[in-house]
């Protein structure tokens, strides 16, 4: 067993936490070949990618409560374990509805390592320590949309999309006997919470009234908001639009990733000099640059490949540098309850995501336009949120 504040605690963590991320990345570049597998439009195709998002929210609201009952390990054990029937699921399946089925069971799985790996990080870590490991955690997790969307997009050339979610089966199988012989439980009996709807209901009314925590749930979930409108409109606009091949188009998900790779950095060291809402200030004016960056050449219907993937890599620097910290600053306060904070955020910023990614699937226009102004938007609202929620009186952390 490993101990508890280990790096391979953390390492393992971490592949917990990028299974979601992986069963989006990896699947990006099968996405526009999906219409002419099923027979089915654009939007539709779109909807098993957003419909993910959906089961991955509405998941937290159960795991978070649950782990503070009966413990962070059996909790994410039991998601896991459907994780891995459910991609089993994806790739057997033979129309489109199947597939989103599938996709939506897929979700309820992988959502529980996001959740209890930050939950578990507070835990061990407690609450100042946690925004330096979480950022640490976000350059390890880092390596997974750089390197699945290329993996994703070689596998979707040399096979069949199908493959993605057989390697996404075996990713979870090694991470369930990692996690069950090598990971200690982190909750102390002393600190599980009662499972009664009214506590929770309490929990959830004590979380949504802390203007802070609202603050940095916000300004969380709409940075990553931007991040999942390139997300969702990347793959048409990459192959589609700009005629990328698709085992090719993963090396610009690759480059971006490089710039949330950056952010974290940025973030670990200058993090004791500037603090959370420092960070956080910084961060969330980077991408509303880089944002507008992106959508002021689009609005003058000037489409350039190269304007595209860089002023994105600007705004992901932004997102590494949000992202831990705003999460970090979010559970701080809640020791005893921060599997249901942890689960409420997550909810909230799957939620946010997954309604900008089904705008920008149906307003698609065929242009890089739509999830230009959706990015710049995203930007925007974090950083709204950060000065009208956060910086009012708020303390330094």
């Amino acid at each position: 067993m490993f101990r508890p504040n280990s790096t391979a605690v953390i390492v393992t963590l971490a592949a917990a936490v990028a299974l979601g991320p992986l069963s989006t990345d990896m699947y990006l570049p099968s996405l526009p070949g999906l219409t002419q597998v099923f027979n089915t439009s654009v939007d539709r195709v779109q909807v098993t990618l957003s419909v993910f998002l959906y089961g991955f929210a509405f998941a937290q609201l159960i795991y978070g409560p649950l782990a503070d009952r009966f413990g962070r390990k059996p909790v994410m054990l039991g998601g896991l374990l459907l994780f891995i029937l459910s991609s089993i699921g994806c790739a057997l399946s033979t129309t489109i509805e199947q597939l989103i089925l599938y996709r939506f069971l897929q979700a309820l799985g992988a959502c529980g390592g996001p959740v209890l790996g930050r939950t578990m990080v507070r835990d061990i870590h407690g609450p100042v320590n946690a925004a330096k490991v979480l950022s640490m955690m976000g350059s390890i997790m880092a390596l997974a949309p750089a390197v699945a969307p290329v993996i994703g997009g070689y596998m979707v050339a040399l096979f069949e999309w199908t493959s993605t979610f057989i390697f996404l089966c075996v990713y979870a199988v090694i991470a369930t006997l990692l996690i069950v012989f090598k990971v200690p439980e982190s909750l102390a009996a002393e600190n599980r919470s009662s499972l009664s709807p009214l506590t929770i209901l309490n929990n959830f009314a004590t979380l949504l009234k802390h203007r802070q925590y609202l603050g940095y749930t916000l300004c969380c979930s709409f940075i990553f908001s931007g991040l999942f409108a390139f997300l969702s409109g990347a793959p048409f606009v990459l192959i589609d639009y700009f005629k990328v091949p698709a085992e090719h188009s993963g090396i610009f998900y690759a480059i971006a990733s490089c710039g949330f790779l950056t952010g974290t950095i940025i973030a670990q060291r200058t993090g004791t000099r500037a603090g959370i809402n420092g960070i956080l200030r910084r961060g969330t004016t980077v991408s509303l640059l880089a944002g507008m960056a992106m959508l002021l050449p689009a609005v003058m219907d000037i489409h350039n490949l190269w304007i595209t993937a860089l002023t994105q890599v600007v705004y992901m620097i932004g997102v590494g540098m949000v992202m831990p910290q705003a999460m970090a600053g979010a559970l701080a306060p809640f020791a005893t309850i921060a599997g249901t904070a942890s689960s409420l955020l997550g909810f909230i910023q799957s939620i946010c995501a997954a309604s900008v990614g089904m705008l920008v699937g149906h307003y698609h226009s065929g242009t890089p336009t739509t999830m230009a102004i959706s990015i710049a938007t995203m930007g925007l609202l974090s950083l709204l949120s950060f000065i009208l929620l956060i910086k009012p009186g708020a303390s330094r952390p």
